[in-house]
């Protein structure tokens, strides 16, 4: 994993954490290890153990506390992932093949059980039952948030129903990330909401931009098709502003009444999204939040790490460059 500029604080403890998660499968089936190793060695940015990281050694956490708690939620969201793919039926994640494409609907679901109850031991090993709390009902936000896009998938959408489905599906980890080491240093009161705030917009914005990604990115760069979500009946950022401003369009009416458009129908559809603002009006969205998320930080301590936390905002919406 190359290291992003925000990362370099704490580029040393992300090494030892990506060694205690590996180091979760000894003991247990080969296969197991062979899925962790696999979806570790997949890619990804480490950004929800970074801004754990960052917080922790911020508020001034004990070392290994802060590793177990990164590990943990990085495991919870590797475990997310493997189901997601599964619900999706997703063949491709960062451009190579997910579990799912390669083993049985059972062995994957069972891998993905076996990384949730990872993760549930290594948020335990930081002692705090307020901190199993916090993983417990962020893991139940993800679940119900899932649900919800089962049964909203070919059904009209709203700018809220997103809203609550982007925050379920992304921001609640990231907010978790923030501010579970406020608990560990006894900080709650002070420095439990300005976390908070921060996970939030970075968590909704980095969701937002993945949303635009879909659209403005190609298969090659995705790692899936173009406008993937779209294919899948669901409503995301673009697609609600081009939707908010073309109410009567029939392809969209057609597409969530379950019916599959014709592949020309789909193209000009989202070649007309592209070119209809849309993607824009998305983008400086996303950058609201970004700019929300710095200022929370306004009220931490002035360190190095909270400069950090400031530049991660940034990278999400960097992204779009």
């Amino acid at each position: 994993m190359t290291a992003l500029a925000f990362q370099t604080p704490v580029q040393e403890l992300l090494g030892d954490v990506e060694a205690r998660m590996r180091a979760q499968a000894e003991g247990y089936h080969p296969i197991l290890k062979e899925a962790l190793n696999q979806l570790l060695d997949s890619g990804g940015k480490r950004v929800r153990p970074t801004v754990v990281l960052l917080a922790s050694s911020m508020l001034g956490v004990e070392r290994q506390l802060s590793i177990d708690l990164a590990a943990a939620v990085e495991m919870l969201h590797t475990a997310t992932l493997v189901h997601d793919d599964l619900i999706d039926e997703s063949q491709m994640r960062r451009g190579r093949p997910t579990l799912n494409a390669t083993w049985n609907t059972p062995a994957t679901i069972l891998t993905g059980d076996f990384l949730f109850s990872q993760a549930a031991w290594l948020g335990a090993q930081v002692g705090s039952a307020e901190v199993m709390r916090m993983f417990a009902s962020t893991l139940s936000t993800i679940v119900n948030g899932e649900i919800i896009q089962i049964f909203e998938r070919n059904s009209l959408t709203n700018r809220q129903a997103y809203m609550n489905r982007i925050y379920a599906k992304t921001a609640s980890m990231f907010e978790l990330a923030a501010r579970a080491a406020v608990v560990l240093v006894g900080k709650k009161r002070e420095y439990g909401e300005p976390l908070r705030a921060y996970g939030y917009g970075v968590g909704m914005a980095f969701q937002m931009v993945d949303d635009i990604l879909d659209f403005s990115s190609d298969a090659e760069h995705l790692g899936k098709p173009a406008a993937s979500d779209l294919r899948l009946g669901l409503v995301t950022l673009p697609t609600l502003y081009y939707l908010e401003a073309n109410p009567d369009d029939a392809r969209l009416k057609q597409l969530q009444m379950g019916n599959k458009l014709q592949e020309d129908d789909l193209a000009a559809l989202i070649d007309e999204i592209r070119a209809s603002g849309a993607i824009q009006s998305a983008k400086l969205e996303a950058r609201q939040l970004v700019d929300d998320a710095i200022a929370a930080l306004e009220g931490l301590p002035i360190t190095p790490e909270r400069a950090a936390l400031a530049e991660m905002a940034e990278y999400v919406v960097e992204r779009l460059h």
